[in-house]
């Protein structure tokens, strides 16, 4: 292999990209009108534009990437995460073109792309499973019975999503047919698939994740946890591993499962199996991601592996280089997602210029980001500036150097999820891991109420101020 194309943008294509330079092996970046001055676009050994900003005309364009890698005479291509990287038609017509598709086969893709495919496929091997249909429904008087029997709280799950997409929790029966139309529309428009099914919805749970890797040859080993239950919209904002909740015990079992759920589908390169693990302790599978993920700088931290580095040798047809038992934890790790988005604002969107834009660095801080001072926030992609990870020997070590990174980093021009992460990492719930998926309903509303009522609060004392000088110039003129 010595030529990758990559087809993402931002942090993740730059974060390929040097993986793909420290093996000796060329790059080529393409990139919508927005991103032509992204770094990496300069960062890359050649370039090529593929359209305008919106990623339906420049991202989306299997076919115009796969003839621009052909005519660049390209050995493979890296799909990062997002975009193309869990279309399984994208990834047949690379293959079908001669280059070689880093990441899972096609019929992998396919099978963990829909959850009930991924529920009926893990079903032999026995893997615990949250309640719920095993099929798509669409009726919404049939559901309505079928979530009276399982029983409230429910939750609607898009049988094709995936980011919170689809998904609605409902309390009671009243308002379930509101909330299952909803679900349907919202599928629908996300995904061109309207299909839902439900599940009991577990209360208090935390989102356990299992990293996995493996060969074209039968080796499939899993690389420990990520406890990713911080979430905004059900969408993950804090990660961690290992998590402070699993026992060694309960490790190896999900482990095990995890290993299972790949050779469910003959999964070959790097995924993630996604658990929820409830109050007692007991686990549910929930789906997998046939694709490398957001967080996973932190498995790579506390294994010293480079994922990038693994799934290149795997689709370059080589063994694993290690067994399960070569493999340990050592040491924390944190990421924190830097968004520009206003915590204080429900999370929006904060797009603008970046005016000022200084990461933090040193001893056990990664910065993986894709921005640099002076550039525009594009509004038409994810709002994510950077990922922000620490390391440390022990969770508390880490912690607090992910508290010194966040005081250190220095951006204006947008609003950024930076204040939310301080709060995080200085909440005692957090800090002493007694959390689950709830913390921001739980915690962050009486936070963010508190932060509106105290600027109410210096606005008031402002104008009283100005009306105290006014009237106190107005004593002090000659009568």
């Amino acid at each position: 292999m010595k030529k990758i194309l990559v087809a993402n943008r931002g942090e993740i294509a730059l974060r390929i990209m040097k993986t793909a330079r420290n093996m000796g092996i060329k790059t080529v970046a393409v990139f919508s009108e927005a991103d032509r001055n992204a770094p990496h676009v300069k960062f890359a050994d050649e370039a090529v534009c593929i359209g305008p900003p919106p990623s339906n005309e420049s991202y989306l364009l299997g076919d115009k990437i796969i003839k621009v890698a052909k005519e660049l005479n390209v050995d493979a291509i890296h799909p990062g995460y997002g975009f193309l990287s869990e279309n399984a038609e994208f990834g047949e017509s690379v293959e079908k073109s001669g280059m070689i598709f880093i990441g899972p086969k096609s019929h992998a893709i396919r099978i963990m792309g829909s959850k009930l495919a991924a529920k009926d496929a893990v079903k032999k091997y026995d893997i615990p499973m949250v309640p719920g249909t095993d099929e798509a429904i669409t009726d919404v008087a049939a559901a309505k019975e079928i979530a009276k029997e399982i029983g409230f709280p429910i939750l609607i799950k898009a049988s094709a999503g995936g980011g919170g997409k689809g998904m609605r929790i409902v309390e009671n029966s009243k308002e379930f047919e509101d909330q299952m139309k909803r679900a349907i529309s919202e599928a629908e428009n996300a995904f061109g698939d309207g299909s839902v099914f439900i599940e009991k919805f577990v209360t208090s749970p935390r989102h356990i994740e299992i990293q996995v890797l493996a060969d074209n040859f039968g080796n499939t080993v899993h690389l420990f946890e990520r406890e990713c239950s911080i979430q905004r919209r059900h969408q993950k904002v804090v990660e961690e591993a290992p998590s402070s909740v699993l026992t060694p015990e309960l490790r190896n079992q999900m482990g095990e499962a995890a290993v299972k759920v790949a050779k469910a589908c003959d999964y070959v390169g790097a995924g993630t199996v996604e658990f929820l693990l409830d109050d007692k302790h007991n686990f549910y599978f929930l789906e997998m991601n046939t694709r490398l993920q957001v967080e996973h700088p932190v498995t790579e931290l506390i294994t010293d592996l480079d994922l990038v580095e693994q799934q290149i040798n795997v689709a370059n047809n080589e063994k694993l280089s290690f067994s399960q038992d070569d493999l340990k934890i050592t040491g924390h790790a944190f990421e924190l997602r830097v968004y520009a988005e206003d915590p204080l604002n429900n999370f929006m969107p904060s797009v603008g210029k970046l005016e000022v834009y200084r990461p933090p660095s040193g001893k056990n801080i990664r910065v993986d980001d894709g921005f640099t001072e002076g550039m525009q926030v594009p509004i038409q992609y994810d709002p994510m500036l950077s990922k922000l990870i620490t390391y440390g020997k022990t969770r508390n070590e880490a912690m607090q150097r992910m508290l010194e990174a966040i005081s250190e980093y220095d951006v204006e021009g947008v609003s950024t999820t930076l204040p939310f992460g301080k709060f995080v990492f200085e909440h005692e719930a957090f800090r002493c891991g007694n959390f689950d998926t709830n913390f921001v309903k739980k915690y962050w509303s009486e936070e963010k109420l508190k932060a509106v009522h105290e600027e109410e609060a210096k606005v008031a004392a402002l104008f009283a101020l100005k009306h105290y000088l006014k009237d106190s110039e107005i004593l002090r003129m000659p009568k």
